[in-house]
């Protein structure tokens, strides 16, 4: 049997963060969650990641800015973990805004959660 792969959800709310859990769960994803930008960071450097939900949103360090810093990070493991952005604000932003920040893909919310599954299992087939 495959290994377990292993998300982080960086997401404010409770209620899509539950939700998202929930269904990646039956997908057979082990899942961290950070409430914040300073808990994605500590996070990725306590734990092999093999993606990340970031919601754009999320307080203390923004979804783009912990993008750059995971992008930055001297740990070649880290600083390749896929980033898949989840964002209700995505008129703020450009394709190319993500691409600069280092963002692989994107959803917008709300959540398509067939799109969801099929993003995350693209992003962790490898």
């Amino acid at each position: 049997m495959a290994e377990t792969k292993t998300i982080l959800i960086a997401e404010d709310s409770s209620v899509i963060l539950n939700l998202t859990k929930k269904i990646l769960e039956l997908q057979n994803y082990k899942i961290l969650t950070a409430k914040n930008g300073g808990e994605v960071i500590k996070t990725v450097e306590n734990n092999k990641i093999d993606a990340i939900l970031m919601d754009l949103n999320i307080p203390i360090k923004n979804g783009m800015d912990c993008t750059r810093e995971i992008r930055a990070h001297k740990n070649q493991d880290i600083s390749k973990i896929p980033i898949i952005a989840v964002t209700g604000n995505a008129n703020n932003y450009s394709m190319e805004d993500f691409k600069e920040a280092g963002i692989n893909a994107y959803l917008p919310k709300p959540l398509d959660f067939d799109m969801l599954v099929q993003t995350v299992k693209e992003y962790t087939a490898k």
